[in-house]
């Protein structure tokens, strides 16, 4: 890669202005780091472009010298894929932070790449639509970076995840060009369907401009329980049963115990009661237009479950006690990382297959004395994993604990799954990526990003 000099320092204030390119040390160390442990690389300048013309001007130069770009959004990925590992210029999309239009007619929304992901759901329910897709971040992340890793979230279970909500694109290449990828209608099969390869590409590919998203009508009525396990993997045998009896829960959330008390003590949060023989919590959450039809599925879902080991049910009765209970499943991830839990991999089986996954992890924790946690979306066979040892922060090049994720992950593929479901590959799963594919498809993965990065200066390291 080539070297950043002080010429191509004063080239990117011209082109975006001096107040937007920062190499003060207080700036490098805020953008060396996302949500990936505790892992720090500095770059080497930060520019905050305004334009998808100040990009491709970016781009074109850095192209021309070599010069590593790492693209970042909000920095709440769980994958380092916006960690500036070889230096270069990380390139901040913060100030692309515009709701473009809203499209009533059309039940669709064009949105600039830096709009907070929460901040877009909200401006398009003031019109009765949805945006589904809802990290754990939502309140936090940017729609770029979703798009960018594919997200998901509890809702994903009924409503799908970003992919299935991206209608175009527009996209500057790593050459510098701008091009819009496909068009804003739900049916297209004209040509190759670049809009998808781009969604979940964890900016490797190019760099998101504008988004162009379908949306659907908002759904009035939501109910929500609460249902604890006295066995964990009764938890997950319940999963399944509930949609091969015909339910679609707009979320199915399963939190086991340990995950539970450690984010209920960090946020001082008594909503759920944690008693010595629970095991394990679903979180069941159905939505529609009919409130009645709403209730018996409740009911029926809770009759259901009554055939497993579990305590009383609890139903949330107003709004109040639905955001104590959400609050708790979305910030189970910040507690049990705090308490030194390290990266939360994103496992994701056919949800049939929760129990043995369940059952195995426990198993394998065992076998290497490592404390093993795990909670996430269940109604999507997705996951969440988290490993603790003492002395191991991290897990990125601790070869014990790579070890142990190798493991992991071949228990996954061997039950049908795969490494990773919304988190990404970025930089610290790259290498188990021979897990799950053939050379051959890694190789066509390396001669797209040819295609796309000829110079490869774009999260190069990233996926690949």
């Amino acid at each position: 890669m080539g070297a950043l000099t002080s010429q191509h320092l004063e080239q990117l204030k011209s082109i975006v202005g001096e107040e937007h390119v920062y190499v003060d040390v207080e700036t490098l160390e805020r953008f060396s780091h996302d949500e990936t442990e505790n892992l720090r690389f500095l770059p080497e300048v930060v520019v905050k472009p305004g334009s998808p013309e100040e990009i491709s001007a970016i781009l074109k130069l850095c192209n021309q010298d070599l010069i590593p770009v790492t693209p970042r959004g909000a920095g709440t990925g769980l994958s380092g894929g916006a960690l500036p590992h070889l230096g270069g210029v990380l390139l901040s999309t913060e100030r692309l932070n515009r709701i473009l239009t809203i499209d009533e007619r059309n039940l669709q929304v064009t949105t600039e790449p830096g709009v907070i992901t929460e901040v877009l759901q909200n401006a398009v329910k003031e019109k009765k639509l949805f945006y589904p897709p809802d990290p754990s971040s939502r309140g936090s992340c940017f729609i770029g970076g979703n798009v960018a890793e594919n997200s998901g979230g509890p809702k994903a279970v009924k409503y799908g995840v970003v992919k299935d909500y991206v209608l175009n694109l527009e996209v500057v290449l790593p050459t510098g060009e701008i091009i819009w990828t496909g068009s804003n209608v739900i049916k297209n099969v004209t040509g190759y369907n670049l809009t998808q390869l781009i969604v979940g590409s964890e900016g490797t590919l190019g760099i998101v401009t504008k988004i162009v998203l379908k949306l659907i009508p908002l759904p009035t009525h939501d109910l929500l329980m609460l249902v604890p396990f006295k066995n964990l993997e009764q938890a997950g045998e319940a999963v399944s049963a509930i949609f091969r009896a015909g339910f679609t829960p707009s979320a199915l959330e399963l939190m086991e115990i340990d995950a539970l008390r450690i984010v209920s003590e960090m946020v001082d949060n008594t909503a759920v009661p944690i008693t010595d023989d629970t095991a394990a919590h679903l979180i069941i959450e159905v939505d529609g237009n009919d409130p009645e039809v709403l209730m018996r599925d409740m009911e029926a879902i809770g009759n259901l479950l009554t055939q497993y080991d579990i305590g009383e049910i609890y139903f949330a009765e107003d709004a109040t006690q639905k955001d104590r209970l959400w609050k708790l499943r979305r910030r189970a991830a910040e507690a049990v990382k705090l308490v030194g839990y390290t990266i939360e991999e994103d496992t994701v089986v056919p949800r049939a297959e929760l129990p043995a996954l369940i059952r195995e992890l426990k198993a394998l924790g065992k076998k290497h004395g490592v404390d093993v946690v795990c909670y996430g979306h269940a109604g999507d066979g997705n996951l969440h994993v988290r490993l603790r040892k003492e002395g191991m922060p991290n897990s990125y090049g601790n070869p014990t604990i790579e070890k142990i994720l190798n493991e992991l992950f071949e228990i996954v593929y061997k039950l049908g799954g795969t490494i990773s479901a919304e988190h990404g590959i970025g930089l610290i799963q790259k290498g188990f990526m021979p897990i799950v594919f053939q050379e051959k498809s890694l190789e066509l993965m390396r001669s797209i990003k040819k295609v796309f990065d000829p110079n490869n200066i774009l999260n190069a390291g990233k996926v690949i």
